[in-house]
């Protein structure tokens, strides 16, 4: 396969500007810019495929530029439904600085931010140098603006089209940057920069995007969606991430494995015969987790968070270093206790709704205390159950666990 021919493999064209970009995709050389707005301080999921692209691509010969919209973030990217609240200047830096960091941390790439060249453009040279070039009816036909007429759109919000624009030029004019790269729903902004340096400049530059990653449903991995998976360990943890990944839905698993990863045809050509022979096995979703982790943090917090997980798929909490007990049960219900009898314990805490149920539910085995199954109504949680003298690690059923934190 070509370098472009893989890219289509793997999922990862959308739409590009002109039928010659797929030869110069191949023979390498460009100089290429994707960009995001620093709305947080740490990228998530939805990201990463956008940044593992530009990862491909250098290492097919071109050259790539991170910008983090220090300006553009002041603004806001009209979305689909209403208007982005404003971040205020101070928490725009601090996110900037927070990207920065993670992008050169991760990959090693040079970072711009769009900040520096903007803010000393006054509103007279703006309507000069860059709104001349845009005609009304050409923006308001962009998909995004066209969806938020009927609701109303601001100025601000229509102008941001123009600003992403306005980066793309200045890219090229000062780093010779000819092809911008971002997700599908960037089109409009981009296709606005490649028409701005061709009336500017009368050169020809390039788009290319990306389909977004979805789940099953269409969802995005986003922070606007509510299920933001971050790149920072810190706010999702490498368990919390392999948590996610091992469970994916069976029928997205393959593509993930394309796009959001390095291996190769063969090697996921094999992984997907075996995962339709033996799903039960969940290769693939193994596989995903596997190849993301040790990308992101590092094979020692993949090592980490699949020790953690086979403790708690086999019941053997104790297993599990009492260092990293906070971050198994990050996302679990947390409660206090003081020494109570177990079925005080279980109605506290909310795991049974009564006396009757939680006797029901110690005696038929459905309870373990710190992996051990529990069935004498009469036990004491006290002092002696702790882990690290603090924890007690509670499990009803199957899955569900609970953690309680011990009050002096």
């Amino acid at each position: 396969m070509t370098f472009f021919e893989e890219l289509k493999w793997r999922g990862l064209v959308k739409d590009i500007t002109s039928p010659e970009l797929e030869e110069k995709l191949n023979k390498g050389g460009l100089t290429f810019y994707w960009g995001t707005d620093p709305t947080a301080d740490s990228m998530h999921l939805g990201h990463f495929s956008s940044l593992l692209m530009a990862k491909r691509l250098e290492k097919a010969g071109h050259h790539p530029i991170i910008l983090v919209g220090g300006a553009t973030g002041l603004i806001g990217d009209p979305r689909p439904t209403a208007e982005r609240e404003m971040i205020s200047k101070d928490a725009v830096l601090k996110n900037f600085e927070g990207i920065k960091k993670q992008i050169q941390s991760i990959f090693g790439y040079e970072v711009v931010n769009n900040y520096d060249w903007s803010k000393d453009i006054n509103f007279i040279d703006f309507l000069r140098d860059y709104g001349k070039y845009f005609n009304v009816n050409y923006m308001i036909n962009k998909d995004i603006i066209k969806r938020r007429l009927d609701s109303g759109i601001t100025y601000t919000e229509f102008s941001y089209m123009i600003m992403q624009a306005l980066d793309f030029e200045y890219l090229y004019r000062t780093k010779q940057c000819l092809m911008q790269v971002a997700g599908q729903d960037q089109w409009g902004n981009i296709t606005a920069g490649v028409e701005l340096i061709r009336k500017k400049h009368g050169d020809l530059a390039y788009a290319f995007t990306m389909p977004l990653i979805t789940d099953k449903e269409g969802k995005k991995f986003g922070k606007s969606e509510g299920n933001a998976l971050w790149l920072d360990k810190n706010k999702t943890s490498s368990y919390a991430l392999y948590q996610f990944l091992v469970n994916v839905d069976d029928e997205m698993v393959i593509s993930y494995l394309k796009a959001l990863t390095f291996l190769t045809k063969e090697e996921i050509d094999n992984i997907e015969k075996e995962h339709l022979l033996h799903p039960e096995n969940r290769i693939a979703h193994k596989a995903l987790a596997q190849s993301i982790i040790e990308f992101l943090h590092g094979k020692e917090e993949y090592e980490k968070a699949l020790a953690i997980s086979n403790a708690l798929f086999s019941g053997n909490i104790k297993d599990i270093p009492v260092t990293e007990l906070e971050v198994a049960f990050k996302d679990v219900d947390h409660f206090s206790f003081q020494d109570s009898s177990l079925v005080d314990f279980l109605v506290n805490a909310n795991i049974c709704s009564s006396k009757r149920e939680a006797r029901e539910f110690i005696t038929s085995g459905t309870i373990s205390i710190n992996g051990e199954k529990c069935v004498d109504v009469e036990c004491v949680i006290d002092k002696n159950w702790l882990l690290n003298d603090k924890y007690v690690v509670i499990r009803r059923g199957k899955k569900k666990y609970y953690l309680g934190i011990y009050e002096n």
